[in-house]
């Protein structure tokens, strides 16, 4: 756990077992995320990260600033399939994915189950995403990945990002990122896009 950050599991909010924390307040927390820069991550915290935990289709962490408890940011982890083709790594990365996957010959393709990082976000109201770097709030999904790690198997993260220079050289050269794929996504608020597809090993 980053020092000068408290991650938090919304089902805390939502179990009903808190007589403080309630979904009351949960709602009242995330009316305080602004992201101008990616309408679409604000929009998802807001209108659909409830209801998805609630499904368990994935669960989104709220990210507080120790320093004043101040919301700062949040991501949100689900457990996805996905397709990878054995040619875009090496021999080494090649070796470590087929520990959790199937491999299809054919295709040369692994099958194998990753922790989607689906949703990465900082909350620019007030200057708050000034509390918190990039670099933090990834690490801080990558180190509650790897609780579940130890407690459920798997070794592979993944993550989609828009395909901005800055942003996957963030992802790739930063923090060991490589790419496997693209993916053509739904028209969303910044309309129909292409999606760069990374993967980790941890």
């Amino acid at each position: 756990m980053l020092n000068d950050v408290t991650v938090f599991n919304i089902r805390r909010y939502l179990s009903g077992n808190d007589k403080i924390l309630g979904e009351e307040e949960l709602h009242q927390i995330l009316s305080d995320f602004s992201c101008d820069r990616n309408p679409d991550v604000e929009r998802f915290l807001k209108e659909q990260a409830i209801e998805f935990t609630k499904k368990n289709q994935s669960v989104t962490y709220l990210v507080f600033s120790n320093m004043d408890a101040e919301l700062v940011g949040y991501f949100t982890i689900a457990v996805k399939p996905i397709n990878v083709s054995a040619s875009k790594f090496s021999k080494t990365m090649n070796r470590k994915i087929a520990r959790v996957s199937d491999l299809d010959e054919r295709t040369d393709t692994y099958t194998l189950s990753a922790y989607l990082i689906a949703q990465l976000g900082k909350n620019y109201r007030n200057g708050a995403n000034e509390k918190i770097t990039g670099q933090q709030l990834l690490q801080a999904a990558v180190d509650t990945i790897t609780k579940l790690q130890y407690m459920a198997g798997g070794m592979v993260v993944f993550l989609e990002a828009e395909d901005n220079r800055k942003l996957l050289k963030f992802y790739e050269e930063e923090n060991g990122f490589k790419r496997f794929d693209l993916r053509e996504a739904k028209a969303g608020t910044d309309g129909a896009h292409t999606l760069v597809q990374l993967l980790k090993v941890l």
